[in-house]
């Protein structure tokens, strides 16, 4: 019997999914059936599909709990891919500390709230990491780059005051020292389909130090092959997460983004395990690894 498959998108971010062309005609070497739909679109009647795998819902972010509560219902209607537990967890960076508790490698990071002091906040991360020069403040909740700014030590005042408008926009944030081997070697990213390794890319860097902010658009990306102990920490962080879930079955897909510290060790800078960008135009057969997964979790 054929399956139909959901492939969830938005209204504004599909020109960008780079991924959806390549998924869908692998999904169709496999014998599956898929429509692209936003997931803002009453009209959809969700349980008439055999699964719903989020790819670029990526406006979620101007409106977590609403997406949230989407995904709530269609987890009740149909197979949610990735499920809902996942989505609860991981599109909250404050997933890093639960990540750092269960012994992953992370980037360390400061989270912070309204009601906290920025510039305590922002002395506090200088006077703990006294070998940065830079930092990064970044909101809790968000995807590309955006609201995401470096700063210089010089320019701890401008770094509080950006961290007081994230939280006068009603969220909470993160403070983490800038690694310099960004600039230097980028970060490597790295796509995992039930648990097996696919492939890797490079992402140059997207904070520049004048305070541009550059989109990650295919011009910033590279095929590379990760290293044996980028896949090792990438490894750890996918099973510290399935566990901590308490899922069942491995993830069906995920994207682990690191980069290394000063001793040259990897850590992990984002876990994107719920609408992740997997990269599929920088690995001939990823997208068919993909469809692949994909059928047989559905038994298709």
């Amino acid at each position: 019997m054929t399956r139909t498959v959901a492939l969830v998108t938005d209204r504004v971010s599909l020109p960008i999914d780079y991924d959806m062309p390549l998924l869908r005609e692998a999904c169709a070497k496999v014998g599956l059936d898929t429509e692209v739909c936003q997931w803002e679109d009453a009209e959809v009647e969700w349980s008439r599909f055999d699964a719903v795998v989020l790819r670029s819902p990526w406006n979620y972010v101007d409106q977590l709990p609403e997406f949230l509560a989407w995904c709530e219902r269609v987890e009740e209607a149909t197979l949610l891919l990735n499920p809902l537990v996942v989505a609860r967890w991981a599109l909250d960076k404050s997933y890093l500390a639960d990540l750092a508790a269960l012994g992953v490698p992370v980037v360390p990071s400061r989270f912070a709230a309204p009601g906290d002091d920025p510039d305590v906040v922002v002395r506090e991360v200088l006077e703990q990491h006294r070998d940065a020069t830079e930092i990064v403040v970044k909101p809790g909740v968000g995807a590309y780059s955006r609201n995401v700014r470096r700063f210089t030590r010089p320019a701890a005042a401008e770094a509080a005051a950006h961290l007081s408008k994230l939280f006068g926009e009603g969220g909470h944030a993160l403070v983490q020292p800038y690694l310099e081997s960004v600039d230097r070697d980028g970060e490597t990213n790295l796509i995992y389909f039930d648990r097996e390794y696919s492939h890797a890319i490079r992402k140059a860097a997207m904070l520049m130090p004048d305070g541009t902010v550059h989109v990650p658009t295919l011009d910033f990306r590279k095929p590379r092959v990760a290293d044996q102990d980028e896949r090792a920490v990438a490894s750890a962080a996918l099973d510290a997460a399935a566990n901590h879930l308490g899922l069942d079955r491995p993830l069906l897909y995920g994207r682990v983004d690191l980069v290394r510290d000063d001793r040259g060790q990897p850590r992990v800078l984002e876990l994107d395990i719920c609408e992740p960008s997997l990269n599929l135009p920088f690995s001939d057969g990823s997208a068919l690894r993909f469809a692949t997964v994909l059928a047989n979790r559905l038994g298709a």
